[in-house]
């Protein structure tokens, strides 16, 4: 049986973040956007006739091209029918272009070398905000750092969205906007009230809750400018600690100052003992791992050089030790379970 025992000292710290990477103003948002549209050019991979509303689809633009023809007598292999998928930015004007999601809705096998046609995105609300059209980029990334997972049936089309109506947003005359923080947090928010009104030397920043701070425009500034002052302002921010589990992969994703309280458990052959405080200066016969990690040979231990023991100490110690993925990802969910750890775990 193997025994784990670590010891590490956490830290509390503190994060300079400026506001406006914390919290959003409320109103102002992405719209999501889709619409219906076909595929076509393609190598003999769309929509068989199996998919019958993309042979109806390819006659009623054909009739609207006066190309009167029936459904049931379209063949083509080089068509499939699509729904594109999209976000407008919140301010965008007329004539701007952006990146379109198409993705395959009958059974075509690949997009693959295909192109657009012209598709009207919608709102929620029903009305035409953008068009789009182009050929398709299947899988990969390209040089502008977004891209899709490679897929034959999922493309975008870079830069083939085209804003025909803009969604208006008045910020200049208003005298009262909202601040949303990203996360809930009632210490951040008052943190975002203090800064704000210390700023001002008045009271123009009230926090509503624990995500929400009401604020009134100065006599002396535009909302604008009160606004860019404000969204460029620091605060000490308590980040919220969270552990991120991905079962199917085994990936881990922790801050590295997410405390573990003391805690004996024990998993299959793995027994894991954490203690407050252990003299790694009279640990005999052990190697040193690197700076902050040391292996007892001969007890199966593991000490840290740092006092009280994180989850990124616990998982690099266990990984070090040969725990499989699934073990590790069942320790931290048990230590959950049992209080040891305080932080939100979220299994993905």
């Amino acid at each position: 049986m193997k025994k784990f025992i670590l010891f590490l000292l956490v830290l509390s710290t503190l994060n300079a973040t400026k506001i406006t990477d914390i919290a959003q103003i409320v109103g102002v948002r992405d719209n999501h956007l889709i619409g219906y549209s076909l595929v076509v050019g393609l190598k003999k991979t769309g929509d068989t006739t199996i998919s019958r509303f993309t042979h109806q689809s390819i006659a009623n633009m054909l009739k609207a091209m006066n190309v009167d023809m029936l459904s049931t007598k379209i063949k083509s292999k080089n068509v499939a029918a699509v729904i594109v998928t999209a976000k407008l930015n919140p301010f965008s004007k007329q004539g701007d272009k952006f990146d379109i999601t198409v993705s395959s809705l009958g059974n075509a096998k690949s997009l693959e070398g295909g192109t657009l046609l012209m598709a009207p995105l919608k709102g929620v609300d029903g009305r035409i905000y953008a068009l789009g059209q182009g050929p398709l980029s299947i899988g990969g990334r390209n040089s502008r750092g977004s891209g899709t997972q490679s897929h034959p049936t999922v493309g975008i089309v870079y830069g083939g969205g085209l804003v025909e109506k803009e969604i208006p947003i008045d910020l200049y005359h208003k005298q009262y906007v909202t601040l949303s923080l990203k996360e809930s947090n009632i210490k951040n928010s008052v943190k975002v009230q203090k800064a704000i009104n210390k700023f001002y030397n008045t009271q123009v920043a009230v926090a509503m809750d624990p995500r929400t701070i009401k604020l009134k425009k100065p006599e002396n500034q535009s909302m604008i400018e009160f606004l860019a002052d404000v969204e460029d302002m620091e605060i000490n921010y308590i980040p919220k600690s969270k552990i991120i589990i991905n079962e199917r992969t085994g990936t881990v994703i922790a801050g590295v100052g997410i405390e573990i309280k003391p805690v004996v458990m024990t998993h299959g052959d793995i027994t894991i003992k954490i203690n407050e405080q252990a003299n790694v200066k009279s640990l005999k016969g052990s190697i040193n791992v690197d700076k902050d990690l040391v292996i007892g040979v001969n007890e199966n231990e593991v000490y840290t050089k740092k006092g009280t023991t994180t989850v990124a100490n616990l998982v690099r110690s266990l990984q070090k030790l040969g725990a499989t993925p699934k073990d590790i990802i069942s320790i931290l969910e048990a230590m959950k379970s049992a209080g040891s750890i305080s932080a939100e775990l979220e299994v993905i």
